[in-house]
């Protein structure tokens, strides 16, 4: 088998099965390859909806549902996804994650799956993620740091000229490049990958899961590249809610700080993880008093600080 997909759904029954119809023309490309839908206990019918849509639109001959009892996270559902094709007596030379909240332009899995066999020493490969009208989005990224943090809470032009080699969401580029993680949206991995640092941590609910595991690819030996050729249209945040910038900012979860807790310390140290914390509440603070001044809307999630310090690793240790 030259491919497997796989796809988590979390009460998201409706984006999956759009998702699922743009690549049901992809897949006559691929005979023998498969998509493996893993529901993740949403408890809202999706299960019955996405069984009824391959059922009536014929696709059981290369999708196939897995229905699980208890919500596993982000990470955790798509290692059963994983672990499903690995498994297989011939498991797949790659394999593509994808959000449920994604459709696939004509084309753009066989550019990702062209160039990882075109270079073989690359590990993973991401795609150009963009909105329904073409507008690409920011899908490559350099991996989190005390600057990144400093850069984020601050947003201060000036500043983020200085760091611009170290600012965690670098402009577009139109060629394809070495990137240190590309989104967990749209992302093939070749199956060594696996064979030598294992899965997804499923410490991680949700978020720096994809961040995670481009470092330790890195560490490997195997590095990750952004493929723009590649196009996916992706629904921001409409699979978790978090990222949606379509509504009002909403507070953020507790899985997202204990995610980035995690990363710091696991990645980081624990001394490098406070630093970073206190780096972005104190550019955090500048911005929200320079932010009246300047007249700048307010797009901050309510609570921002006072949960960042709750999480913080100057009060707790790994999650």
């Amino acid at each position: 088998m030259e491919l497997g997909i796989v796809i988590v759904n979390y009460k998201s029954a409706g984006l999956a099965i759009e998702c699922l119809r743009s690549l049901a023309p992809e897949m006559a490309q691929w005979p023998g390859s498969k998509v493996i839908i893993v529901e993740n206990a949403s408890g809202d019918g999706s299960g019955e909806k996405l069984a009824r849509a391959i059922t009536e639109n014929a696709w059981f001959d290369w999708a196939r549902l897995i229905v699980l009892e208890k919500n596993t996270g982000y990470a955790g559902g798509n290692n059963v996804g994983i672990r499903t094709l690995l498994n297989l007596p011939v498991p797949p030379k790659f394999i593509h994650l994808l959000n449920p909240d994604t459709y696939i332009r004509a084309g753009a899995i066989k550019e990702l799956h062209s160039f990882m066999v075109a270079n073989p020493s690359v590990g993973i490969s991401g795609s150009r993620l963009e909105d329904p009208d073409g507008t690409p989005q920011r899908s490559a990224f350099r991996f989190p740091s005390v600057w990144t943090e400093l850069d984020s809470g601050l947003r201060l032009g000036v500043i983020s000229k200085l760091l611009k080699h170290k600012i965690a969401a670098p402009p577009v580029r139109d060629d394809a490049h070495v990137s240190e993680w590309v989104a967990g949206a749209s992302m093939m991995i070749r199956r060594e990958v696996f064979d030598k640092i294992g899965l997804l941590d499923e410490r991680y609910f949700l978020y720096y899961e994809e961040v995670d595991f481009c470092l330790a690819a890195k560490r490997a030996g195997w590095p990750t590249w952004y493929v723009p050729a590649s196009h996916v249209v992706h629904l921001v945040g409409q699979s978790s809610g978090v990222t949606d910038t379509r509504r009002a900012p909403s507070r953020r979860p507790p899985y997202w700080f204990e995610s980035r807790r995690l990363f710091f310390l696991k990645n980081r140290g624990r001394l490098q993880a406070i630093i970073a914390d206190l780096a972005f509440s104190a550019g955090f603070v500048l911005w929200r008093l320079r932010r009246p001044l300047q007249r700048k809307p307010d797009l901050d999630p309510p609570y921002l600080l006072r949960d960042m310090f709750r999480h913080s690793a100057l009060l707790r240790g790994m999650p």
